[in-house]
């Protein structure tokens, strides 16, 4: 079973060879990826690697986990899958991850166009506002 351990803190410009052979000093089996930024294509100072085996990730990150690297102090650890994590922008924000409004069963597409018939996109609020004004009636 292959372990993904993510590699961050990498300095901005360094030699792909001396980071692998780094790896490769705690054991055969290590296959270390840079991620780089699109538009520059320079390192983003992160990257992952894939081991073998649980035992030689637990032996990589022992070893080279705030072990010095081109000036930089690498932080090594076990990669989340990204279904693990949160999916919702406001869970990565770290926010509570409610909708800023409700959400309202809405019809995008229907196949028959009643031209009579409110838009559907607003039909939701519609209702509100007729409910609204039938309110304001009854009170007078």
């Amino acid at each position: 079973m292959s372990v993904r351990l993510y590699v961050g803190n990498l300095p901005q410009a360094f030699n792909a060879e001396e980071l692998n052979a780094l790896f490769t000093s705690v054991g055969e089996g290590v296959r270390f990826k840079v991620v780089n930024d699109r538009e520059t294509g320079t390192s983003r100072g992160f990257g992952f690697a894939n081991v073998d085996s649980q035992k030689l990730a637990e032996d990589v990150i022992a070893q080279l986990n705030g072990r010095e690297f081109g000036g930089s102090t690498l932080r090594i650890e076990i990669s989340e899958r990204k279904d693990a994590r949160g999916t919702g922008a406001a869970e990565r924000r770290g926010g509570s991850g409610t909708p800023l409004r409700q959400v309202v069963n809405k019809v995008v597409h229907a196949d028959k166009v009643d031209t009579q018939a409110p838009d559907p996109r607003w039909a939701g609020e519609l209702s509100q506002l007729k409910q609204l004004l039938d309110n304001q009636k009854a009170a007078v």
